[in-house]
């Protein structure tokens, strides 16, 4: 049996464990002078960012630590102990470093995984614990989702100071690093600090890795931004469609279905205003309930909210133009010049029927104002032709037909009496029947000029109401198109972010 290596091997690593650890203290600090520190080497391999929680503020990491150091007490001579070169002991066992993560927020603060450390027979020691970080990240939401985050991962010794202990950073590793779908990683850059308590004189070292990341942001564009946006351009539409339409005010309705003003409202808006408030909801689930600084995608809804409740108002007053009452009092004069003046001539809108002739005004005399007339021109006065004496009378405005050439025959009473003449038109005017009959027409022709006057007024009210949506449209277009370029586009990455996420 000795005539085998691996026989020999296992009685020289035996007599080895039993040799250096006799002597041995775990929580003596190996080295051959104690006035001099013990350098250690320390560094990471970021293999995963697990999660990023902005309303805790915890970042969740896969990390390999990796540690190095020269321990005095275990070195041994290779020709004493033929194939024994390294050896593997417990962290219990032997003294380690006490480096933790000073930001942990884990439960148990310190959750690696303590796995075997690994010394070679010139005493170099290597301990590689892996382990789930949890560590406290200030979350910046302030460019969301258009954000980068730097989350510091401080490490340094719980108990010795800087003359007993030295560390010295290692670049970090992240060839094994892991993809995350929501977050791109930058870099992991790491620095030495040296820090001086107030408690004490000594400085404590420590070693600080940032990893920086970037958001992915095609998921909240896709599923936040556009819908925004989309609805925001909905708003429009409460301008395009017509005030006589049951969708722009159509909130509540009178019995048998006919719609009634007073518990009308702008139905459209208020629901594009429902649903980005939802949206609101749905952010203000993710962000962190910090007054620090408001998100950019709040910004943004926060803005469009302001935008469709300012186009409600605005349709409000679209809708009292439309259907101001005639009764209520003539259009003021800035309104005419303001609005049917300067807006129309801006917006190049033209008054239905602008330019068209009236119904002319009649002279007191009926007698001069024909009801064929449409053209404004008056017929001249019919000369006055002799009436018989059997009542009949001329038609006002029209000549009369001439008398027969031979006259009827009729019987001897009824022929009127060669003494009789035959009555003027004033004195026709002067009957008591004719004169209510003229006053009645008067009175029809009164309420026609009425009712073509309060038309009138309609249509230029209804035109005010039209040059007031056409400029809201107009107005709101701009605002959106200038909101959204110049929000969005404030973020410091936004080129970045659209280049790899959606190019």
């Amino acid at each position: 049996m000795s005539d085998f290596p691996g026989s020999r091997g296992g009685i020289y690593q035996r007599q080895l464990l039993k040799d250096v650890m006799e002597d041995y203290t775990p929580l003596e600090r190996p080295v051959s002078n104690d006035a001099q520190p013990l350098t250690v080497h320390f560094t990471l391999s970021l293999m995963q960012i697990m999660d990023v929680d902005e309303k805790n503020q915890v970042l969740t990491t896969n990390v390999w630590l990796q540690m190095y150091w020269y321990d005095h007490y275990l070195r041994w001579n290779e020709s004493e102990y033929p194939g024994v070169k390294t050896l593997r002991f417990s962290a219990d066992r032997i003294w380690k470093p006490d480096i933790l993560l000073y930001n942990s927020a884990n439960e148990n603060f310190d959750s690696t995984f303590h796995t075997n450390i690994l010394v070679n027979s010139s005493g170099y020691c290597q301990w590689l614990p892996p382990g789930i970080l949890k560590s406290t990240c200030r979350i910046d939401v302030r460019w969301f989702p258009f954000d980068t985050q730097k989350c510091d991962l401080k490490f340094g010794s719980w108990t010795y100071d800087g003359w007993l202990l030295v560390l010295h950073m290692i670049e970090a590793d992240t060839s094994g690093y892991v993809a995350n779908g929501e977050w791109d990683l930058v870099g992991v850059p790491g620095s030495e600090n040296k820090v001086f308590y107030e408690c004490c004189r000594e400085p404590y070292l420590d070693v600080t890795f940032a990893v920086t990341m970037r958001r992915r942001t095609l998921y909240y564009a896709l599923n936040m931004l556009v819908p925004c946006l989309l609805l925001s351009a909905m708003t429009f539409l409460v301008f395009l469609l017509p005030a006589d339409s049951g969708e722009k005010i159509s909130l509540g309705s009178g019995s048998e279905g006919t719609s009634s003003l007073i518990f009308e409202g702008p139905e459209l808006g208020i629901t594009v205003l429902l649903s980005l408030t939802v949206f609101m909801l749905l952010v203000a689930e993710v962000m962190p309930a910090t007054s620090d600084s408001i998100p950019l995608i709040g910004q943004y809804f926060a803005s469009t909210m302001g935008m469709v409740g300012l186009s409600v108002v605005a349709t409000v007053f679209v809708l009292q133009y439309h259907h101001h009452d005639p009764d209520g009092g003539c259009m003021p004069r800035w309104v005419q010049v303001v609005v049917l003046r300067w807006g129309a001539w801006l917006l190049r809108m033209r008054q239905p029927g602008e330019g068209a002739v009236g119904r002319p005004r009649c002279a007191p005399s009926l007698l001069s104002c024909s009801s064929d007339n449409s053209e404004g021109t008056a017929t001249p006065k019919p000369q006055a032709t002799p009436a018989v004496a059997n009542g009949n009378l001329p038609y006002m405005g029209s000549p009369m037909a001439p008398p027969p050439a031979k006259p009827p025959k009729v019987p001897r009473p009824f022929l009127p009496s060669p003494e009789l003449q035959a009555p003027t038109p004033e004195e026709l005017l002067s009957a008591p029947e004719l004169g209510r009959i003229l006053e009645e027409l008067h009175y029809v022709a009164e309420c026609f000029r009425g009712r073509d006057d309060a038309q009138a007024a309609c249509s230029q009210w209804k035109f005010a109401a039209a040059v007031v949506d056409r400029l809201c449209l107009v107005t709101f277009a701009l605002i959106h198109i200038v909101c959204s370029i110049s929000i969005l586009m404030a973020a410091p990455n936004f080129a970045e972010a659209i280049t790899k996420d959606f190019l």
